[in-house]
């Protein structure tokens, strides 16, 4: 399984979730389906970082995001 493709989901799901978050509450209404991508989104992010053997740095995040769209997009 590639774990790193996890991380990036889980990562872009994460962080798209978050302003529908924000736009819910600040419109006094209940963020149920942005929170529940924001929960998704961290699990995806929890399952692979602790999948992979050797798991995840913060300084690595960025060098696997940029190694997954080139892998996708070539």
């Amino acid at each position: 399984m590639d774990y790193d493709l996890l991380l990036v989901i889980g990562l872009v799901v994460a962080v798209f979730s978050v302003p529908a978050v924000v736009s819910a509450l600040s419109e006094n209404r209940t963020p149920r389906v942005a929170a529940i991508a924001l929960i998704a989104g961290g699990a995806l992010v929890a399952y692979a970082a602790s999948e992979k053997p050797g798991g995840y740095s913060i300084d690595k995040v960025p060098n696997v995001v940029v190694n997954v769209i080139a892998k996708y997009v070539n």
